[in-house]
């Protein structure tokens, strides 16, 4: 592992740490309603890694799991209820959301599932009806 590139990174309480290293295959902001009532917030801002770029370094026992969907394992801490992961089987990859990941250089590139917007932001980036098309969606871009 290269330390230029490890981010270490916990849950609300700090019972559950992890590392991530290299660089993620993407990142930017999610709209649709699941992720806005997963997260109690108007949108979230993730971070997709290859399965192999995420260590549990602490509290490996303590990850709680529920999945709506096959789609969306979300991940939490089962002392704080913070929120850690989204793991998506169909995509092999783990979201991992920018806001537990500290010191992460976080710089969003896409909006997706923007029409489901409950909060609007005119930024200049894409912005998807639903996912990129590699990602399954339909690769439709919508008005800012």
């Amino acid at each position: 592992m290269n330390d230029a590139s490890a981010y270490k990174g916990h849950c609300f309480c700090g019972t559950v740490e992890f590392t991530v290293h290299g660089e993620p295959a993407g990142m930017g902001y999610c709209h649709c309603e699941s992720c806005r009532k997963w997260s109690a917030g108007p949108v979230n801002a993730f971070t997709l890694w290859k399965p192999d770029a995420l260590d549990i370094t602490q509290g490996a026992d303590n990850i709680g799991t529920y999945n709506k969907t096959p789609h969306s394992y979300r991940k939490w801490c089962r002392t704080c209820g913070g929120h850690l992961f989204t793991e998506h089987p169909g995509l092999g990859l783990i979201d991992v959301y920018a806001a537990v990941i500290p010191d992460f250089p976080y710089e969003a590139g896409i909006h997706v599932h923007y029409p489901e917007s409950a909060l609007p932001m005119k930024d200049g980036l894409p912005k998807m009806k639903d996912l990129p098309m590699e990602m399954g969606g339909s690769g439709i871009h919508v008005a800012e």
